[in-house]
């Protein structure tokens, strides 16, 4: 599974979800990918999921959310494609 994180500098949301993914990532095989929201890839994602706020998190590059991280939603969007996989 793949989690892509779209995170700006100086951003205590963008580092509260780093910190999240990395916590789910002795649980779960993921492949996590880091985008500056300057970034070309950043301001792609930004404008195709139309985030309001920082950070934007993807499952698989499925909107899972903008802004404060849930991690129970993660947590149970992870758990179903594990049983899936």
């Amino acid at each position: 599974m793949r989690v892509t994180l779209v995170h700006t500098d100086a951003c205590h949301l963008c580092d509260d979800a780093r910190q999240a993914i990395a916590e789910f990532t002795g649980g779960f095989p993921l492949q996590v990918e880091l985008s500056g929201a300057g970034s070309p890839a950043g301001r792609r994602l930004l404008a195709t999921h139309r985030a309001g706020m920082l950070p934007l998190v993807l499952l698989d590059g499925e909107d899972v959310g903008a802004g404060r991280l849930s991690r129970g939603k993660l947590r149970r969007l992870l758990q179903q494609r594990a049983v899936r996989a």
